[in-house]
């Protein structure tokens, strides 16, 4: 037994944050004499993974509102607690950390009543390290919270809420029983992708896995199939009996879809094989993410991967580093865009910037916006607004949680929070900003395919999307970057910056020039001349078949440019 004994991950030690949910099934000993058995879910809290968050959700009659005493409501606590309201689950709100000398605890009970019209009573005050209060909330969720309803009799119904993968034994597939009993060896079926399987194990979920015989209605456990590939098993999904299924699947299933797009590169190309093993090792663990081959003129060969958020991201880069030893490079990350044919009104989708059309054929380009919830101090109201304005997005609603907390709503287009919004956002409100956002629809956008030619070469690994009203300022900075990154050569080189035909920004690498007019002293000025007509010449032929090589160096520079 350890701390944090739920959170396996390396990383989820280190930073402090769930990134896999867990769940746990566990007995207590009322005061009334009775034994209760609880099955708990430990879920992230980051807005990345809040699919997972819903399902969970879902199988669930009751959740405790966990708010930090010395920091009150975060802008996740809320949407999470939008997404139980919406499943009409028995709130226990409970303030941790009460124990801290910064704990603001009259404070914050404020702010929880407000949020969800309890009285001062029902908030439980306790700190997890102390152990306060952790008595009151397990009588709290006995006497609040109802037992699971569900007749064992029926038709099997359960919701399939998360899955892991073992190295041994394939998916093990976690559910909650709702209708219906399940035992060992029946043959089941996977309501939404129309597969069927065995039973070969099933059990309930403590510490470590449990076998039992049966589970009935209200019970929680894991399923073991003999699943090799984990996309067979998806989130949400409903299971029943082959030969006696439900008459209907549980509601709110959906697959999930990456948000951001980013290229992965080995640094050395010979390990790319080494690479594509160690995706498909992640993706069984990780079922949310998508990745498909990819070529670059500049970067070799590697793979365009969907990701559900930038934290996602991170934490994929940081799991391929650890746990498989590879060295990647990662492009800059961008979203996916819808893009309308002008004749057949065809709908493409644009995950790269050449798989955008010819602007001769193209209608319009549709982007994805988001609304994003921002809580903070009343003080930084002002640079908080002039950040979203630069953004390009606008304020919906704005109202006062309490005297000091202010909730903030905006839209944005989403390409533009993927590079460093958050960054700038806790630098401008010194911390004090707290950010959440869920995803709205896809709006027409002037977005426009800005190419970097050298020498009239287009250069596809820096080709990017961009809204037109900043690809100029864009294409200038690109230039000046690769000015000083490119090594000179024998001949000019001319750094451009087009939209289709249009050069919207220049900057020109001067030859190495040979003083070829050393040797004349003294004599004739028409023998410099012809010495020097004569190197012009080959310069210009040196500039018609000489190939500009763009170093790594050069290439992980731009992509670090600061928007």
């Amino acid at each position: 037994m350890q701390d944090q004994a739920l959170d396996d991950m390396d990383l989820e030690r280190e930073r402090g944050i769930t990134i896999k949910s867990h769940a746990v099934q566990l007995y207590y000993n009322h005061t009334d004499g009775n034994q209760y058995t609880f099955n708990l879910i430990d879920t992230p809290g980051h807005v990345d993974f809040s699919y997972e968050v819903s399902r969970s959700i879902a199988a669930c009659e009751g959740a405790l509102l966990l708010v930090d005493a010395s920091q009150g409501i975060q802008a996740q606590t809320i949407s999470n607690l939008y997404l139980a309201i919406e499943q009409d689950l028995e709130i226990i709100p409970v303030l941790n950390k009460v124990d801290m000398e910064s704990a603001m605890i009259e404070e914050v009970q404020d702010q929880v009543m407000e949020l969800i019209g309890c009285d001062r009573e029902e908030i439980i005050l306790a700190s997890g390290k102390t152990g306060i209060g952790i008595q009151d909330i397990m009588d709290a969720v006995v006497e609040r919270i109802p037992p699971p309803k569900g007749d064992p009799e029926s038709a099997v119904q359960a919701l399939i809420f998360d899955s892991v993968f073992n190295s041994f034994r394939g998916v093990i597939t976690y559910f909650r029983i709702y209708n219906g009993t399940i035992r060992k060896g029946d043959k089941i079926r996977f309501v939404n992708t129309g597969k069927d399987y065995q039973a070969d194990e099933i059990g309930i979920l403590q510490i470590n896995q449990v076998p039992k015989q049966e589970l009935k209605a209200g019970d929680v456990g894991y399923i073991i199939t003999g699943i090799k590939t984990s996309k067979e098993v998806k989130v949400g999904d409903t299971i029943t009996l082959k030969d006696n299924p439900c008459s209907d699947s549980i509601a709110g299933f959906e697959d999930v879809k990456p948000m951001v797009f980013a290229g992965i590169f080995p640094i050395d190309n010979d390990d790319y094989e080494d690479l594509r093993d160690s995706l498909e090792k992640l993706q069984l663990n990780d079922a949310s993410l998508v990745y498909e081959p990819e070529s670059s003129a500049a970067l070799g060969f590697g793979f365009r991967c969907g990701f559900l958020g930038m934290l996602h991201l991170e934490i994929v880069q940081e799991r391929l580093s650890r746990e498989f030893n590879m060295d990647v490079i990662t492009t800059v990350p961008n979203v996916s865009y819808h893009a309308y044919d002008k004749k057949t009104s065809t709908k493409l989708i644009v995950n790269t910037p050449q798989d955008l059309p010819d602007p001769t054929v193209l209608d319009r380009v549709e982007e994805p916006f988001i609304e994003a919830q921002i809580i903070t101090k009343p003080d930084y109201i002002g640079s908080i607004m002039n950040l979203c304005i630069e953004k390009r997005g606008y304020m919906t609603k704005q109202h006062y949680i309490t005297q000091d907390r202010v909730e903030m709503t905006f839209e944005l287009p989403l390409a533009e929070i993927v590079f460093d919004f958050y960054d700038r956002l806790k630098s401008i409100s010194r911390g004090y900003a707290s950010f959440d956002y869920a995803p709205l629809d896809y709006r027409p956008s002037q977005l426009v395919r800005m190419d970097m030619k050298l020498n009239g070469e287009n250069v596809d690994a820096l080709s990017a999307l961009i809204h037109k009203d900043k690809a100029a300022y864009f294409g200038r900075k690109l230039c000046k970057k690769l000015k000083e990154l490119l090594p000179r050569q024998q001949f000019v080189i001319a750094i451009q910056a087009a939209i289709g035909a249009k050069i919207i920004a220049r900057e020109t690498i001067s030859a190495l020039r040979k003083d070829v007019t050393a040797k004349c002293y003294g004599g004739d000025i028409t023998r410099k001349r012809k010495l020097l007509e004569k190197q012009k010449k080959g310069k210009r032929k040196m500039r018609q078949i000489g190939n500009v090589e763009v170093p790594q160096k050069a290439f992980l520079a731009v992509l670090k440019l600061d928007d």
